[in-house]
């Protein structure tokens, strides 16, 4: 007998399990042996991990890296605010926002009525940016002249204005210079000044670059200002910016190849040296009415020495002398300041 069935025996099966009620056979599916529990308490859900990525926006930079910029301005945006808080005579408090990666395109489509400071970082190569929105620049100008600091609701920079932007500019470079001391010696200066973002190109629009977002309060007024940096300028140093290295660099003791470095760029440091003749006391009638001619009474005789001072220190002791047509100072003694 053929153990094969043939059609329409199959069907006469099927049709006599259905008389009787009972249903089609499901088929059963082998369990899989159950591992071991190796863990205590429940088991978690097993679960896809996937993270979405942007071809269109690729990051440069990983999150390590990130986190090194983000303490570099940090250091930055104290220092600026203790410079400008000096400058301006009124409170400043500049916070980091937001450090991204976008396209250079994306950066420049989302910035409106802004000032834009093209500046370069020597030794780096290739060009950076540091913008301020007019409503603050206008606030810090005022208070620069002595106003109450208000902003003016326009997008324009006189002559005059020109000058003092650039001095408040070159506070904010000199933030950026302390801050980046850590990771690498750059010396920021301005290139160029534009009111139009069309006119700043310092990377293809395609390109990524790094952007850091600030909020900037001077007194009631606040306003928004960031830094871009592309990446190719970062790119040379992408291995100091790893935290580890850069603690690493902050903690290390100073050796003799560093003490002497240091002690090679302090002697190259001008310092400011003065003379210092004599004191009197007079009234305001009697300085008002000085004329050439007249003689001052101080406190030294003629024969006394006079004090060579380093700042506002007294350092040495000496006489005055002539050679030639030039006064000089003869050094005779140094001064013991306790």
């Amino acid at each position: 007998m053929s153990e094969i069935l043939s059609q329409a025996e199959i069907e006469a099966l099927l049709q006599s399990l259905q008389e009787n009620g009972e249903g089609a056979p499901t088929p059963q599916v082998a369990e899989a042996p159950k591992l071991p529990n190796r863990s205590r308490g429940p088991q978690p859900k097993t679960a896809v991990a996937y993270e979405m990525y942007d071809f269109r926006r690729p990051d440069k930079l990983s999150k390590d890296q990130l986190r090194s910029l983000q303490m570099v301005h940090e250091t930055f945006s104290r220092h600026s605010a203790t410079g400008l808080s000096a400058d301006l005579r009124s409170p400043v408090q500049i916070d980091l926002v937001s450090i991204e990666q976008v396209p250079y395109e994306d950066y420049l489509r989302g910035i409106e009525n802004s000032a834009f400071a093209v500046m370069s970082l020597p030794p780096l190569t290739g060009q950076a940016v540091l913008e301020i929105e007019f409503g603050l620049l206008f606030c810090m100008i005022d208070r620069i002249l002595g106003g109450p600091g208000r902003p003016v609701s326009r997008n324009l920079l006189t002559d005059i204005e020109r000058p003092l932007v650039k001095q408040i500019v070159e506070r904010f470079l000199a933030g950026i210079k302390t801050a980046w001391e850590g990771v690498v010696i750059i010396n920021p200066g301005i290139e160029q000044m534009e009111t139009t973002s069309q006119f700043v190109q310092i990377a293809p629009p395609n390109d990524v670059v790094v952007t850091i977002l600030f909020e900037c309060r001077v007194g009631d007024v606040r306003g928004a200002m960031s830094i871009c940096v592309p990446y190719l300028v970062l790119k040379p140093i992408t291995a100091k910016l790893s935290a580890q290295k850069w603690f690493t660099a902050n903690n290390k003791k100073h050796n003799a190849t560093s003490r002497r470095q240091l002690s090679q760029q302090i002697l190259h440091t001008t310092i400011d040296c003065s003379v210092m003749l004599g004191q009197t006391r007079m009234n305001v009638r009697d300085f008002m009415n000085l004329r050439a001619g007249d003689l001052v009474p101080l406190n030294r005789d003629a024969q006394d020495e006079l004090e060579l001072w380093v700042s506002k220190t007294p350092k040495f002791l000496g006489k005055p002398a002539t050679v030639g047509k030039r006064m000089i100072f003869t050094v005779s003694d140094p001064i013991q300041n306790d």
